[in-house]
C-alpha cells in the first residue's frame, strides 16, 4: 500500500470559530439545505458525532457517486481541528484506495479572519500510483461546500457567532 498526501490551504474572512461550527458541528443540518443539488443528506449512523461514530454522506440523485461513509477520529472543539477517515463509498471511490484520511485545522489570522487546512492521505490498494486526476474532483467538492458555507456566513453574520 502507497501513500499520496496533498495538502490544501485557503484564507477566509470568516473567523475559525464560526466556518469550524458549520462545517463541523453543524454541517450534517447545514450542508445538506445549502447544496441540496449536490447532498441529499448526512447522516449519524453509529455514534454520537463525536471520535468513533460513522457518518454517511448521501449525494443526490443523478450524481456518479450514491454514498460515502466517514468514520470520526477527532473532533476539538477548543483548537478548531477535525480528522475523520472516508472508509467506504461506491466503487469508482474505493476502487484504488483502501481509505483516505483527512486532518482539517481552522487557526484564527491576524485580521480576523481564519486559514484552514486540509491534508489528505490517500492509501492506495497494492502497487497503485494515483495521478492528480484521481483526486481533483473530490478536492474540487471540497472546496465547493467550503464557498457556499462561507458565502452563506458572510451574508448571515449573526449565525454561527457566540459574540
Amino acid at each position: 500500500m502507497g501513500v499520496t498526501t496533498y495538502t490544501d490551504e485557503y484564507t477566509s474572512p470568516i473567523p475559525p470559530c464560526r466556518l469550524f461550527k458549520a462545517l463541523v458541528l453543524d454541517a450534517d443540518i447545514l450542508v445538506p439545505k445549502l447544496m441540496p443539488d449536490a447532498l441529499k443528506s448526512i447522516d449519524t449512523i453509529q455514534g454520537d458525532g463525536r471520535a468513533g461514530s460513522i457518518k454517511q454522506i448521501n449525494f443526490a440523485e443523478g450524481g456518479q457517486i450514491i454514498s460515502v461513509r466517514n468514520r470520526v477520529d477527532e473532533v476539538d472543539d477548543e483548537n478548531y481541528v477535525y480528522n475523520y477517515t472516508l472508509i467506504e463509498g461506491d466503487a469508482s471511490v474505493m476502487e484504488k484506495v483502501e481509505f483516505i484520511s483527512y486532518e482539517v485545522k481552522f487557526e484564527a489570522t491576524p485580521e480576523g479572519g481564519s486559514k484552514n487546512r486540509m491534508v489528505s492521505k490517500y492509501h492506495t490498494k497494492g502497487d497503485i500510483v494515483l495521478n492528480d486526476e484521481d483526486m481533483i474532483s473530490g478536492r474540487e467538492k471540497a472546496l465547493g461546500m467550503y464557498k457556499v458555507v462561507e458565502a452563506y456566513l458572510l451574508q448571515n453574520p449573526d449565525v454561527y457567532n457566540d459574540t
